[in-house]
């Protein structure tokens, strides 16, 4: 079947919108109350499918899923994802941060059934889906992590007295970003403009489809178009997070597991390959290389990351009963 990169050079760009082949809007899309604050859910599939939770990873939004969440939901499940707080059209707070997003994925996981579902998450969402796993193991049936996987890392070797130091310096720079964003707002630019922005972290990704991404990710406003995220995140700004914290519960994971990664280098990639990865995931898990393919391995080849997810899975369960249905 054709990538992405092949479907790209039929894009039809216009001013307001793109046109992307293959891409499709969720079937339905609504809110869940996250202990006040209001998150944006989207789904595509039949509305009694049993549900598969997907999460995005950071500076994203859910319907970074319209290509491939169609194809997984075309094997019989439902696809449900929701924009992370701060993002796209859930709730602007002022609280966010790492252990905020596990709530939230909590309360939507909740909203959907009392049983236990499929999880899939890229990047930060596969770092999210870790410690959901990890924390609520009777709810995550299978699980399935696209570039979120965490190798050990050397740390500098440096005295305590200087690692605190360096600690030091990081959290003041943090608070600085935060007081400087605190009364900001993005820059705005026109539709082409906000994806040229955007291919300087994801630079192998087609122009055609940023030009997209910048129709369901962004606001158009009088003066130009804007990311639907809050200003005061940056690269890395979701919140305390080490490798370590993920890895020690890595490798004890009881249910099914399937991580995918790329073989290319980029500036948003986990830089953990298949060899790397192997002495902390569970014995039992199953890792897949996509040859010729960056961190968005889902958006380069959707088609074959589609297919090793619904091999993986096999066929959807029939208690679907035991389910909510969307209203």
């Amino acid at each position: 079947m054709p990538s992405m990169i092949d479907r790209s050079r039929n894009a039809v760009i216009r001013e307001d919108s793109v046109d992307f082949p293959g891409a499709q809007a969720p079937d339905r899309s609504y809110r869940v109350d996250a202990a006040g604050v209001g998150i944006a859910v989207h789904e595509w599939g039949d509305r009694h499918a049993p549900p598969l939770l997907a999460i995005h990873g950071g500076f994203d939004f859910a319907r970074t899923l319209d290509v491939f969440a169609p194809l997984v939901a075309a094997g019989g499940w439902r696809v449900v994802s929701w924009d992370h707080r701060n993002h796209g059209d859930s709730e602007l707070v002022a609280m966010h941060g790492f252990a905020a997003d596990l709530r939230d994925a909590a309360w939507v996981l909740k909203s959907l059934t009392d049983g236990a579902v499929p999880v899939l998450g890229h990047s930060k969402g596969g770092a999210l889906s870790l410690r959901l796993a990890d924390s609520w193991p009777h709810r995550v049936s299978h699980l399935i992590n696209i570039d979120g996987m965490p190798a050990r890392r050397k740390m500098p070797d440096v005295s305590d007295t200087e690692r605190t130091k360096l600690l030091s310096t990081e959290l003041e720079g943090w608070l600085d970003h935060h007081r400087r964003a605190s009364t900001g707002q993005r820059k705005s630019d026109t539709l082409e403009g906000l994806a040229r922005r955007r291919a300087k972290m994801n630079p192998r990704l087609t122009h055609e489809w940023l030009c997209y991404l910048v129709t369901v990710g962004a606001r158009h406003d009088p003066d130009g178009w804007r990311w639907k995220i809050d200003p005061m995140m940056r690269m890395g700004g979701f919140g305390p997070w080490r490798p370590d914290w993920a890895i020690e519960g890595l490798a004890g994971l009881a249910m099914p597991f399937l991580g995918i990664v790329g073989d290319q280098s980029e500036p948003m990639g986990w830089e953990a390959g298949e060899e790397e990865l192997r002495p902390f995931v569970p014995r039992h898990a199953r890792l897949e290389t996509v040859a010729g393919t960056g961190h968005f391995v889902h958006i380069e080849e959707p088609d074959k990351v589609a297919a090793l997810v619904l091999e993986f899975l096999g066929r959807p369960p029939s208690g679907a009963a035991q389910t909510r249905a969307a209203s």
